[in-house]
C-alpha cells in the first residue's frame, strides 16, 4: 500500500512539474495544459526515420523514464511513504541518475539524424561536467548524517537544514541538477534555436510523449533529492509531513524552471571548464569544511 501511494505521488508530482514548466515558458498557469498536450501527442502518428538503430531508438525514452523512476523510488515523501528505503539510498540515487546519460545518448544515436546525434554528444559534454558535482555534495551530506539512508539524512537535519549547514554544497548540487535535467541555461541537448529539438527532434507521437514524461520524472527526482538532502525533507511545524515535502519539492522545481531562462545559455565546453576548474575545487572545499564542522561542532 505504501509503495502504491508513493507511485501515485510520483505520477502526480510529474504532472505538477509539467504544469510549472508550462508556466515558466508561456507565463500562464494552466492545470489542464499537460493533459491536453499529452492527448495531442498520443493522437499524432509516430514517424520513424529510414535507417534508425531500432533498439536504441525505441529503448532511449523508456530507459530515461526508468532511470527517473528508479531515482524517485528511494526518495521519501514521509518516513513511511517511500517505495524502498535502502541502506545505500543516496548511492543508489546517484547510480540511477547515471543512466540518464545512457538514455540520452541512445535517444540521440538511435534515430540516425544529425540533430539528435549532436544533441546527444552535447549532453555527454555536460555529463562530464556535472557528474562530480552531483556525487561530491552527496558525500558531504552523508558525512553529516553518518549514513547513506535517505530517511537518516532527513533526520540529521532536525536542528538545522543542510542548505544552511553547507550552503556551498547546496548551490553546487542545484546547478548540477539543472545540467542533468538539461534545463536552461544548460538546455543545449534540445536547443530549439539551432537543433530544432535536438535529442527530441526525431521523436513523434507516443515516443515523444514518453520522452517528455521521462524528463518530468527526472526533474521531479532531482527536486525531491534536493529537498531531501538540503531542505529537511518532510520536517516542518504544524502541517502534515507529506505537505512539507510537497511544498519543498515544488518550490525547488519552480525555482529551477523559472530562474534558468533568465541566464544566458552556456556552451558545454564552458560548462565543463567551469565545473572542473572551479566547481570541483569548491566541492572539495565543501567536503573539507563539513568534515571540520562535524568534528568540531556537530549538529
Amino acid at each position: 500500500m505504501t509503495s502504491a501511494v508513493a507511485l501515485f505521488a510520483i505520477s502526480a508530482g510529474a504532472y505538477l512539474i509539467a504544469v510549472l514548466e508550462g508556466w515558466s515558458v508561456h507565463g500562464r498557469l494552466r492545470l489542464t495544459g499537460p493533459a491536453i498536450a499529452a492527448l495531442a501527442l498520443l493522437a499524432r502518428e509516430s514517424f520513424v526515420g529510414r535507417k534508425p538503430d531500432r533498439v536504441f531508438y525505441e529503448a532511449g525514452p523508456i530507459l530515461l523514464l526508468t532511470a527517473g523512476l528508479f531515482a524517485a523510488a528511494v526518495i521519501p515523501l514521509t518516513p513511511n511513504i517511500i517505495v524502498v528505503d535502502l541502506a545505500t539510498g543516496a548511492l543508489f540515487l546517484n547510480a540511477a541518475l547515471a543512466y540518464v546519460l545512457v538514455a540520452i545518448i541512445m535517444a540521440g544515436w538511435g534515430p540516425n539524424g544529425a540533430y539528435g546525434m549532436i544533441g546527444g554528444w552535447r549532453f555527454l559534454g555536460q555529463f562530464i561536467a556535472y557528474a562530480m558535482l552531483i556525487v561530491m555534495p552527496i558525500t558531504a551530506v552523508a558525512m553529516r548524517a553518518e549514513s547513506l539512508m535517505m530517511t537518516d539524512i532527513v533526520a540529521s537535519q532536525a536542528q538545522l537544514w543542510n542548505a544552511v549547514y553547507q550552503p556551498l554544497g547546496f548551490l553546487l548540487f542545484v546547478i548540477a541538477s539543472m545540467g542533468l535535467a538539461y534545463l536552461p541555461p544548460f538546455d543545449l541537448p534540445i536547443a530549439c534555436g539551432d537543433l530544432a529539438g535536438g535529442v527530441e527532434a526525431e521523436y513523434t507521437g507516443v515516443r515523444l510523449s514518453v520522452m517528455r514524461l521521462a524528463r518530468m520524472v527526472v526533474i521531479l527526482s532531482l527536486a525531491s533529492a534536493t529537498a531531501t538532502f538540503y531542505l529537511g525533507g518532510w520536517l516542518g511545524p504544524w502541517l502534515p509531513a507529506w505537505v512539507w515535502s510537497t511544498i519543498k519539492i515544488l518550490a525547488i522545481a519552480a525555482a529551477m524552471l523559472i530562474a534558468g531562462p533568465y541566464a544566458a545559455r552556456i556552451r558545454e565546453a564552458h560548462y565543463l571548464a567551469l565545473s572542473w576548474k572551479l566547481g570541483i575545487s569548491l566541492a572539495l572545499a565543501n567536503i573539507f569544511l563539513v568534515g571540520v564542522l562535524v568534528l568540531a561542532a556537530p549538529l
